[in-house]
């Protein structure tokens, strides 16, 4: 299963020469929530982190590469490549427009305006 859109982040970890410790640490202080064995589910493909997640440890992977003097080779969640040929669907079904639950980014409007709580 090496190099399946799933384990990716692991070879990326692999190649950072971070410990699943180590990552984890720094998923935890860019404001990751999942615990050391979710993140290690995460990286294996057990789990499919959310896009949220998924940033975030990207971005800790991103942050090291840079300290080893590197460039930014981890994609985010809207870097998902849009081929869909192999069956993958994107990150966590991401399709680009709120990056949480495929909506149209709207949720906190359609509930304000007519409708939601607190209208006549």
């Amino acid at each position: 299963m090496a190099d399946s859109p799933l384990d990716v982040l692991d070879l990326f970890r692999i190649d950072a020469a971070l410990s699943h410790g180590d990552l984890w640490l720094r998923y935890f202080e860019l404001g990751g929530m999942s615990t050391g064995l979710q993140l290690e589910a995460y990286l294996y493909g057990a789990l499919r982190p959310t896009s949220h997640d998924h940033d975030i440890i990207a971005h800790a992977l991103n942050e090291r590469f840079v300290e080893l003097g590197g460039n930014h080779p981890v994609p985010y969640a809207g870097d998902a490549p849009q081929d869909h040929s192999d069956g993958w669907d994107g990150w966590d079904g991401w399709d680009g427009r709120d990056g949480r639950d495929g909506g149209d980014g709207g949720d906190v409007a359609d509930a304000t305006e007519g409708g939601g709580p607190g209208s006549s």
